[in-house]
């Protein structure tokens, strides 16, 4: 695997977690203050959607650094791809033209990255 695949499964690892871990810790009146799509979803889909960020995060990493079935990156990358997807259509939807941008980006790079390690 190169150096730039392994950096950028990093940066989208650390964006996951991130995200996924402020849905998961902080309650829905929280995240409407600065996240407006909250108000379109229960508290139970929004803690099912960082939940799967975080797990995604663990799949872009772990399966190829232990070695053991590799190709969950690939599937993690892929089921992070249909996640920012979603979160890009929700956007769209909403309006929200400019907050549909990060979306889009890191469904692109988990794309990069699953057809990377799925194409193979």
């Amino acid at each position: 695997m190169t150096t730039t695949l392994w950096v950028l499964q990093g940066l989208l690892a650390f964006a996951f977690t991130g995200a996924g871990t402020m849905k998961l810790m902080k309650s829905r009146a929280e995240l409407a203050e600065k996240m407006g799509w909250v108000e379109d979803f229960s508290e139970g889909q929004i803690k099912t959607i960082g939940a799967l960020e975080g797990l995604g995060a663990l799949g872009l990493i772990l399966p190829v650094a232990l070695g053991i079935l590799p190709i969950l990156t690939g599937v993690a990358a892929a089921c992070l791809t249909l996640t920012m997807v979603g979160a890009t259509a929700v956007h769209l939807k909403r309006g929200e033209f400019g907050e549909s941008a990060p979306g889009a980006v890191l469904g692109l790079l988990s794309a990069f990255v699953a057809y990377s390690h799925l194409a193979g």
